[in-house]
């Protein structure tokens, strides 16, 4: 009987967070991408499209960053950043049907209302959906302008952040898997809260023959874990495979009722044990969800951005920090980077321009944008050097896709401080003193450190935490009351920088 996995050294603990995922992809799914890649090259030649796939992990804001860039181009928002829109060449954006199918609508109109008449945020993604934003435009070029107006179809792409976190597993074994798993549930923050399952796991042997009931209880005490983790006091990151955590009308399937093992990298399962039972479940995983959602969804993509609620992690503390940088790092190593053209194309497309966005940026005084920016810019390096080397555009903002605070200036004793003014949703707390969801506060949010590496340090033990770093306080907020004019129509969202995020993902298509 194999013994649970012993508490990891620093050394062994930062190899296995850090070990990339291999190729997620075989020769058989990238002819496959390619031919469904086909269809779409022929499709543009007739109406030109980019597909833009709007992704984060879960509660970064995918929904509400897809429900303002629509109403604000459709309603005329205020976007001056963003050319095409602020010189007037964009005739009218409309939403169109979309091409696909067999693939839900994104229920625009129904956030819209939740937003603006109810002031409550739309609840996360909880399945893939699509929507098709058509701009009819004049192009800024004289010599094109000979042959018409220009039409745009933008096909954004909205899925949950929990399937994100599934694609790393194509380029992984199930005992390499378990490895990585074992590893982070011994330290930190993960410890207590994996200690259920782990006990579970200490009387395991994975020689052992096949059992169902025992499979099941290894996985429901694995996914309480993972939930145990997602959970705003925690909000860790790394928590594969997603669809634990959403399994929709796959709860309860064999392919969702398996665990990691403590398995060593080269043990090879034996006929009919508990190992072979959990690695051909895991594959079927990998198989039934994984690989169809990349191939008919992600491999797909023209443009990214990649949304990122870098203050919930800061909220959580350090540990969380890094986590997040861990799970960025093992999701951007699945992206497909590179130039986009025509030959491209032909063998699968190439995400041409990548946006990093830190979300919420209205939780902080603009004074400290700068400095979020730097953190995330920090965060995601790595990541960012590779699609820059593969020939992608890759830029970092902070952004608030709508904006649900002001900003001002609070005298505190002879101190004059910079505050943001919104009303912070029910519940929220700051230092004991709870809100009702009601009444509209002035927050002193504090300052993020100067040096974007200070919470990387501290989690890293490198410096001490209560030294290096200043207090922080982040609340959740409601959506803002829309301002009217004078003939009582209501303004477009209100946001920070949405116009800037425009413009880098789509600028160039509407030239």
């Amino acid at each position: 009987m194999n013994p649970p996995a012993k508490k990891a050294q620093d050394a062994d603990q930062s190899v296995a967070m850090a070990d990339p995922p291999g190729k997620v992809t075989s020769l058989a799914d990238d002819a496959l991408i390619a031919f469904d890649n086909l269809a779409d090259l022929a499709g543009n030649l007739i109406a030109p499209s980019v597909r833009l796939g709007v992704t984060g992990l879960s509660r970064s804001g995918k929904t509400i960053f897809i429900t303002a860039l629509v109403h604000n181009l459709i309603h005329g928002g205020r976007l001056p950043l963003f050319e095409p829109h602020a010189s007037g060449r964009i005739a009218r954006a409309l939403l169109t049907p979309q091409p696909n199918f067999d693939v839900p609508r994104f229920q625009y109109e129904d956030h819209v209302r939740m937003l603006v008449e109810e002031r409550t945020w739309p609840h996360s993604t909880r399945a893939i959906s699509e929507l098709r934003l058509t701009i009819e435009y004049e192009s800024a070029s004289a010599w094109n302008r000979m042959f018409g107006s220009g039409r745009l179809n933008i096909d954004i792409v909205d899925y949950p952040g929990e399937w994100l976190l599934d694609l790393p597993l194509l380029g992984r074994s199930f005992a390499q898997w378990s490895r990585q798993a074992l590893t982070l549930a011994s330290t930190g923050k993960r410890e207590p809260l994996a200690a259920e399952w782990r006990t579970l796991l200490a009387d395991v042997d994975p020689r052992a023959p096949a059992d169902e009931m025992q499979a099941q209880e290894l996985a429901l005490a694995f996914t309480a874990y993972l939930r145990k983790c997602r959970e705003d006091e925690t909000a860790l990151s790394t928590l594969p495979p997603g669809r634990f955590l959403m399994p929709g009308d796959l709860e309860g399937s064999p392919a969702l009722t398996f665990s990691p093992l403590d398995v060593a990298a080269d043990d090879k399962p034996e006929k009919d044990s508990l190992h072979a039972m959990m690695d051909a479940r895991y594959e079927a995983y990998k198989s039934v969800v994984v690989k169809p959602f990349f191939r008919e969804h992600f491999a797909r993509l023209d443009r990214q951005i990649v949304l990122v609620d870098v203050l919930q992690a800061i909220n959580a503390g350090t540990e969380a920090v890094a986590d997040l940088e861990i799970a960025l790092a093992d999701i951007l190593a699945c992206f497909r980077p590179g130039k986009g053209s025509i030959l491209s194309s032909l063998f699968g497309p190439r995400i041409d321009r990548i946006l990093f966005a830190a979300t919420k940026a209205d939780h902080l005084h603009h004074e400290n944008h700068d400095r979020l920016e730097a953190l995330l810019e920090r965060l995601v390096e790595q990541a960012a050097v590779r699609a820059k080397f593969a020939g992608a555009r890759v830029d970092v903002l902070a952004l608030a896709a709508i904006r649900a605070t002001k900003e001002a200036m609070a005298r505190h004793g002879k101190e004059e401080l910079p505050v943001i003014i919104g009303t912070p949703l029910k519940g929220e707390t700051i230092e004991g003193e709870s809100f009702d969801g009601e009444t509209e506060t002035a927050i002193f949010p504090g300052d993020l450190p100067s040096d974007p590496n200070a919470l990387l340090k501290v989690a890293q033990g490198k410096v001490s935490g209560k030294d290096a770093l200043p207090h922080l306080r982040f609340v959740r907020f409601r959506p803002p009351s829309l301002e009217k004019t004078a003939d009582g129509l209501r303004l477009s969202l209100p946001h920070i920088r949405l116009d800037r995020a425009l413009s880098f993902l789509l600028a160039d298509k509407l030239a």
